[in-house]
């Protein structure tokens, strides 16, 4: 048995069924669910036309590298999305079966565990697949805290020369799961100044991209921040993502990474044995949804409303502002507006699934405590993935039950 499996920690669901355990919600009141980051608006029926018009396509085996039509879809939606040149479809761009299942496969490839004390920097708190992907490639996770005090940033400079010369990935995300926090261009060429210096491989989590709140004022991508910084062969740099939030499609398990030809010819070599390859029916339904943006501001325009909404309400009592970008609220329970709360973040879930049938995730199941703290206790996630009348109702509840603390 690999001996690695014994470092991963439980998965944050399941630690929200533990807490869980035992307790009898609220009859009368419908369970919210606003714990998974599940997108919950209807599939457009575009995309599902393509993927059933193309069922023929189950009788070939599929390319691991993906149809020429799939590839130069995503690399003319990255020049339309990012008002970048497109990249080479043959050798910048690759399909990947969602960005979850890529971002562990790519530890795999980049760390070499013959290097002593390998580490894979992590923010904090932070995706669990990320921590997953370290332990299994033999290396060791470092967390750097992502606080309020510091408006969520990386604080790259946190981190000695000494373990900086011991790191072989970074892994980013931005816009930030659970802050929404957009990186910005000083942040990037920081990083990249050190990934020159200490020659580590940058992997960008970009899967909540296409969910923010201005039409004009899109997040900013690490392939564009290389390309503002005239770093145009995006050395060291791939970027990740999918269609599942963008498109309403988790299901399809549909994404893709793009950046540095020389890391995406190492990954799809990796992933020729792996078994990655995509359905030719879920590729031909992905191009469709790739050459479409209609249903994505028809998207954007249902969060805004459930983000005007619900914001201010609970803001009414628990500290939360609206996040650069993507769908959650990372909302303080310490202390409510003007007082101390009671409870914990875990005691504060807890109790709200028990008196009020909504579901939360507590912010310490998604950090690890570092520098004597875990950046996560005393916050809740609250993913406005449920419909606007149901968002709003889980806010009312929200609100009631502080009333109570």
């Amino acid at each position: 048995m690999n001996s690695h499996l014994a470092s991963l920690h439980p998965y944050p669901f399941e630690k929200l069924r533990q807490l869980f355990a035992g307790i009898t919600p609220a009859a009368d009141l419908k369970e919210i669910k606003l714990s998974i980051g599940e997108p919950q608006h209807p599939t457009p029926e575009f995309i599902k036309q393509a993927l059933t018009g193309n069922l023929g396509g189950l009788a070939n085996y599929p390319t691991t590298q993906g149809s020429d039509a799939l590839r130069l879809a995503i690399a003319a939606w990255i020049a339309r999305r990012y008002s970048i040149p497109a990249p080479d479809a043959a050798t910048q761009v690759l399909p990947v079966n969602g960005s979850r299942e890529a971002l562990f496969a790519f530890a795999q490839t980049v760390i070499d565990a013959t290097r002593p004390g390998a580490l894979v920097l992590c923010p904090n708190p932070f995706y669990q697949i990320y921590e997953g992907a370290a332990y299994l490639a033999g290396a060791e996770p470092a967390f750097l805290n992502t606080l309020p005090q510091h408006d969520f940033e990386m604080d790259f400079a946190a981190i000695s020369a000494q373990d900086w010369q011991r790191v072989q990935l970074v892994y980013v995300c931005s816009p930030g799961n659970p802050t929404g926090k957009v990186m910005g261009l000083d942040t990037w060429r920081t990083l990249f100044a050190l990934s020159d210096r200490y020659n580590f491989v940058i992997a960008s989590d970009e899967c909540y991209s296409e969910i923010y709140f201005d039409e004009a004022a899109q997040p900013l991508g690490g392939l564009e921040a290389a390309r503002k910084l005239g770093r145009d062969d995006y050395r060291n740099l791939l970027m990740f993502s999918s269609l599942s939030k963008r498109s309403n499609v988790p299901g399809m398990r549909s994404g893709f990474v793009a950046g540095d030809a020389a890391l995406i010819k190492q990954f799809l070599l990796y992933r020729t044995y792996h078994g990655g390859a995509m359905s030719p029916a879920i590729q031909a339904a992905s191009v469709a949804a790739w050459n479409d943006e209609a249903h994505v501001r028809d998207n954007r325009r249902l969060y805004r409303e459930k983000f005007e909404q619900v914001t201010p309400l609970i803001a009414q009592h628990l500290e939360v502002t609206r996040p650069d970008a993507g769908f959650y609220l990372w909302a303080s329970v310490g202390k409510l507006v003007g007082k101390l709360t009671p409870i914990s973040d875990t005691e504060f879930a807890r109790e709200l699934r028990r008196q009020y049938n909504v579901t939360v995730l507590p912010g310490s199941f998604l950090a690890r405590e570092t520098a004597g703290i875990n950046p996560g206790a005393n916050f809740i996630r609250i993913a406005l993935v449920a419909g606007v009348a149901e968002c709003l109702e889980a806010a009312q509840r929200i609100t009631d039950f502080c009333k109570k603390l």
